[in-house]
């Protein structure tokens, strides 16, 4: 039986839920990554013995998936979008914004699909966008091909942060103390591209990056949209 069909056993002295236990466990992930993460400490946060953990979790992998599916309720939009393109452009923006939040989500983006109650939800408002527009089996492609480009943007863009946390550099202070280097490379000539790219290539930051490489994947997608027949 999966955990979202589970029962949870009685309330005891130190009354505890699944939802009480998702809350700490996210908080703690927060805070230090899911590393930091285990029954044990989850069991500490709520002041309960882990052993109590186990009647409503039975293993690390449920907890990471309630997780996952508590956050997908910040990713679901609260008005079904106009079109299909605005749900699949609000479903990438919405994912980026809670792993923002919270980082530990890159971590479990794009591994098998989380059955929760949020998740299918957010699922199901994207799929119905696309309802008519064309076959089942294209507009999952379509909903496939615009998850595969927001996660992999999304792990970029997370591994950029932490790389400037635990380096103590930001992108800036990294091009500058990489600057000499990367000088004399060029100047070499082997590189004639990547010449042209440090110097006439425009910087934009993560958000404005993320946006445009959206709208190329969306129109993309539009190519492959066609309306089966009556």
């Amino acid at each position: 039986m999966s955990v979202w069909d589970r029962p949870e056993p009685p309330t005891r002295p130190v009354p505890l839920d699944r939802e009480r236990i998702v809350a700490a466990a996210i908080a703690l992930a927060d805070e230090a990554g899911l590393e930091a993460v285990s029954l044990r400490k989850v069991a500490a946060r709520l002041n309960a013995g882990p052993m109590r953990l186990y009647g409503y979790i039975s293993t690390k992998q449920e907890l990471f998936d309630l997780m996952v599916d508590e956050v997908y309720a910040e990713i679901l939009p609260q008005e079904q979008p106009g079109d299909w393109r605005e749900a699949l452009r609000t479903l990438a923006h919405r994912t980026r914004q809670a792993a923002l939040r919270h980082e530990w989500l890159a971590d479990l983006l794009g591994g098998r699909p989380t059955l929760g109650p949020n998740a299918l939800a957010v699922g199901e408002a994207t799929l119905a966008a696309l309802d008519s527009l064309t076959d089942i089996d294209t507009a999952m492609r379509a909903v496939e091909t615009v998850g595969a480009y927001f996660t992999g943007a999304i792990r970029r863009e997370i591994a950029n942060l932490r790389a400037e946390r635990a380096t103590g550099l930001s992108k800036h202070d990294w091009q500058r103390a990489s600057g000499p280097h990367l000088t004399r490379m060029l100047a070499t000539g082997r590189f004639p591209a990547l010449t042209k790219a440090v110097y006439d290539g425009t910087d934009v930051d993560a958000e404005a990056s993320f946006a445009t490489g959206l709208d190329w994947v969306l129109d993309a997608v539009a190519t492959k949209l066609t309306r089966p027949p009556a």
